[in-house]
């Protein structure tokens, strides 16, 4: 792991380095200000081709093969699109009400760690709060075209999860329910019209039939901390599940060999897998052995990430509970080995997978962009028509980030950070 956060601490001061890169790189990057119009000249993420991608009113007007050559190392890529933060820079988004300026300054910190899009994620706590908690954001969220852009929606981590020990994790096992048809309508209302990913338990009281009337509202549904039966988990398909979060974790830290919740994942196909790519919540042997397990289009990448992320070591909220993230940035309870989400950025994410797969870069970055932007129904990718949102990687051929520039509906974003203080 030496290797591995050398480069991890390098890409804080090569952001500053790539800022000057951005800003004054000359025909690298044209944008004309006045105009709203721009064109960047990379090699394209998945063909690998030189293209010049022109954009106007912040969309992509078209992008074009060229035969002039780029720099070697410099990439094109959309952003990148995270299923699943609990909160960033400081801000947690499970207690109190996060104002508007907080709120903005966990995307625009997002956007700086290459994340474009996100939902946002409510865990478990009093239904009625969590309710209240969505409708908040959501008023929030309407009131700026910036956070518009940033909120894909939302992902609602249980109260419909086991309570067994250690299955429940970090969530407050007291205040779990069961997923009764008015709940999920009621879920439905409040989120009105938008994306909603509702991770479940399929073994609790009437999981399956909450399922398909989520699915048939609109709603994607993914498994999670759960240790249903592998019988259960067929039937959680069938009822129209799409995806299981967070495999690895969300479960005790010893399982039984002959029979646990991993073998029966492995077993059972139809789901997209979510995994946390920070070498830590899943061992590197892990990862490895879940991408042979698994086709490259049915895993993706999330961080997990709560406010401890993009923020110095320190004590943060989760909710209730209070975090201990140290300077090793793993986020711990006081006093305890168990882990309570993470403090991974998603540019991190990429190329911490990268390290453990020993693959490129390129074959990491759907699974934390296009991969989950798909099983939400979202549009993703670079195409004419689609929001000239994307990244600008100086990468070298032996994977090392050089510099990392963040385009938002046609503009740069600027890459210093903000002063984040933890409690």
């Amino acid at each position: 792991m030496l290797r591995l956060r050398w480069r991890l601490r390098s890409l804080q001061v090569s952001r500053r380095r790539g800022l000057a890169v951005a800003l004054h790189g000359g025909a690298r990057h044209a944008f004309d200000s006045q105009m709203s119009k721009g064109e960047v000249h990379a090699r394209h993420y998945a063909t690998r081709e030189p293209v010049r991608v022109h954009w106007e009113n912040g969309r992509i007007s078209f992008i074009e093969r060229t035969d002039q050559s780029p720099p070697q190392t410099r990439w094109i890529a959309p952003g990148l699109f995270d299923p699943q933060i609990n909160g960033f820079a400081g801000v947690d988004f499970q207690s109190g009400r996060p104002g508007l300026d907080e709120l903005l300054r966990a995307c625009r910190a997002m956007n700086r760690s290459g994340c474009s899009r996100f939902l946002l994620t409510l865990v478990t706590d009093e239904w009625n709060k969590m309710v209240d908690r969505l409708k908040y954001f959501r008023s929030l969220r309407a009131s700026s075209t910036e956070l518009q852009s940033a909120i894909a929606g939302w992902h609602i981590e249980g109260p419909f999860l086991s309570d067994k020990a250690g299955f429940s994790g970090a969530h407050d096992a007291s205040v779990m329910l069961d997923p009764s048809p008015e709940r999920i309508r009621e879920l439905r209302e409040a989120a009105g019209n938008d994306p909603v990913l509702l991770t479940l338990a399929p073994e609790r009281l009437d999981g399956i039939a909450a399922i398909s009337l989520a699915t048939s509202l609109g709603m994607k549904v993914s498994l999670g901390h759960t240790d249903a039966q592998h019988k259960r988990l067929l039937q959680a398909i069938k009822a129209g599940a799409v995806g299981f979060t967070h495999l690895g974790n969300g479960c005790p830290r010893e399982l039984d060999r002959h029979d646990n919740i991993l073998w029966r994942v492995f077993e059972t196909k139809g789901l997209k897998i979510s995994l946390i790519p920070d070498a830590i919540h899943v061992a590197p042997p892990l990862f490895r052995l879940i991408h042979r397990m698994f086709a490259p289009d049915e895993i993706y990448y999330t961080t997990d990430a709560m406010a401890a992320a993009s923020a110095p070591p320190g004590r943060y909220r989760l909710g209730k509970l209070e975090i201990e993230v140290g300077e090793d940035r793993i986020v711990r309870k006081p006093g305890s080995v168990l882990f309570a989400g993470s403090a991974l950025e998603p540019i991190q994410g990429v190329f911490r997978a990268t390290e453990m797969l020993g693959c490129s870069w390129q074959e990491v970055w759907p699974r934390f962009s296009d991969v989950p932007a798909r099983m939400m129904n979202l549009p993703s990718g670079l195409e004419p028509g689609m929001p000239a949102t994307f990244c600008v990687l100086d990468v070298t051929p032996e994977n090392w980030l050089e510099s990392l520039q963040v385009y938002v509906d046609g503009k740069m974003i600027p890459m210093e950070r903000e002063q984040t203080n933890a409690n």
